[in-house]
């Protein structure tokens, strides 16, 4: 299991949860109590996308390790 955290756009939300949607394992995105599927559009969009937000891998995908990373955040 991968953690990351990341701030999304919400413009930004659409490709996220595309990219996500490729993976075969699941993946959520969360923030303080709030736990979401990565692959449900609405899902994240209920999210405060103003806040970071901490992304669970639970497998590994170069593919999407690589494109997660353009929304990495120092920490």
């Amino acid at each position: 299991m991968m953690t990351h955290k990341i701030m999304l756009r919400p413009e930004e939300v659409k490709e996220f949860v595309l990219a996500a949607g490729r993976s075969a394992f699941d993946i959520d995105i969360y923030y303080n109590r709030y736990v979401v599927d990565a692959k449900s559009i609405l899902g994240v969009l209920g999210l405060d996308l103003r806040k970071v937000l901490t992304v669970t891998i639970n497998g590994y995908d170069p593919e999407f390790e690589s494109f997660i990373s353009k929304f990495a955040i120092a920490s």
